[in-house]
């Protein structure tokens, strides 16, 4: 545990947590909303925030721009869109075949899918956008000498699974799993995740590779804000190696943000994996309390850190929406895959069962995350 535990005050997590939603959620609905209207849906309403609005104005082609007042969140309304399941409604029918043009139920499989995709889409780009802007800023680490890097200098003192398992001082780290690995950086990356798992070690000694399955060991660690984090270890040190950071252009950024995107998918999944088969505890998860709480650390630490916390919120918000569960994007287009294979969609009725159900199970889930929040306040011991 850290010595001194830093608290931040709660205006500065307010207004971390409004800085990194607003906008999120803003280009969230703002990428359903411009490719809606490249396929010609007209849109009713574009809200930021839920519930009464606060302020708004109507443009020249009828949408309203709205201001609500609950910012957790944010939607657009689309024309002709009247039921969960933006089926052809009684009311839909009524319209002149003018205004059911610019309808969402009016288009094609391939629009309707186009349209609900942009918001998921919007949150990789926002994601791509920052870690390559970080990549062309800064550079990517290289190490001055390979030869020197990923050397093992000694292994932790209250015992090390690398150590138990023959690796030895001098050993030099160059892949884990087959992944090759250039920096120290990477290999904790590698392992951070591995909870009691084995993982293949391939080790370079005296100029021979030999693959070693090493077992992770799980420690905890607090950050400076006493944030405590399960993490797997190894249990090793390396040599002072000198780093680096390189130029890359904006062809080399790309594709490192792109991994980086990739990767933070990966740390999503293996950590839902974890909770399911309970190697993670659910008080792991969080709610609008956490989110709030973490976005006024980053912020108080400075834009970089912020903006990097931002990046990763962003690939959070775009793995949850493509969930298959209806209320969702990923929902939607649930349905318009079954629609494509069956060559007809889902009767209303059975649409309707299957959103009742979705919205439930959301609902419970932020309940169930709010829940796990409260209980973490100070005032239960935590």
């Amino acid at each position: 545990m850290p010595e001194t535990i830093q608290s931040v005050p709660i205006w500065m997590m307010l207004v971390g947590f409004l800085l990194m939603l607003g906008p999120l959620v803003t280009l969230h609905e703002l990428g359903h909303y411009l490719v809606g209207r490249w396929c010609g849906v007209k849109a009713d309403v574009f809200s930021v925030g839920f519930g009464k609005e606060l302020f708004g104005w109507t443009d020249k082609r009828g949408t309203r721009w709205q201001i609500a007042a609950i910012p957790m969140g944010g939607f657009v309304k689309f024309a002709g869109d009247m039921s969960p399941a933006s089926e052809p409604s009684d009311e839909y029918l009524a319209l002149s075949p003018e205004e059911q043009a610019q309808c969402l139920q009016s288009k094609t499989l391939c629009q309707k899918t186009m349209i609900v995709a942009a918001g998921p889409v919007a949150n990789i780009i926002i994601a791509l956008v920052i870690f390559a802007g970080f990549f062309m800023i800064y550079g990517k680490p290289v190490a001055v000498d390979p030869e020197t890097t990923n050397v093992v200098s000694e292994f932790a003192e209250s015992g090390s699974a690398a150590q138990d398992a023959g690796v030895e001082i001098g050993d030099r780290i160059v892949a884990v799993d087959g992944e090759p690995m250039s920096n120290p950086n990477e290999v904790a990356r590698a392992v951070m995740l591995e909870l009691n798992s084995e993982l293949q070690l391939t080790v370079e000694r005296d100029d021979q590779l030999l693959t070693i399955p090493v077992t992770t060991r799980v420690i905890e660690e607090a950050d400076q804000f006493g944030n405590v984090s399960r993490l797997g270890r190894i249990g090793v040190a390396f040599g002072n190696a000198q780093l680096k950071f390189e130029d890359v252009g904006p062809i080399e950024a790309t594709g490192l943000s792109a991994n980086a995107v990739a990767d933070g998918f990966v740390m999503i999944v293996t950590g839902i994996k974890q909770i399911i088969v309970g190697e993670r505890s659910v008080k792991e998860m969080g709610g609008p309390l956490t989110m709030a709480k973490f976005s006024g650390e980053q912020l108080s630490l400075g834009v970089t850190e912020f903006v990097y916390f931002v990046a990763f919120v962003s690939i959070n918000l775009a793995f949850i929406n493509l969930l298959p569960i209806p209320v969702l994007d990923g929902g939607h287009l649930a349905f318009y895959a079954v629609e494509a294979i069956r060559r007809k969609p889902l009767s209303p009725r059975s649409q309707e069962y299957a959103f009742r159900t979705g919205l439930a199970l959301v609902l419970s889930l932020m309940l169930f995350v709010t829940l796990v929040d409260i209980a973490k306040l100070p005032i239960f011991g935590s």
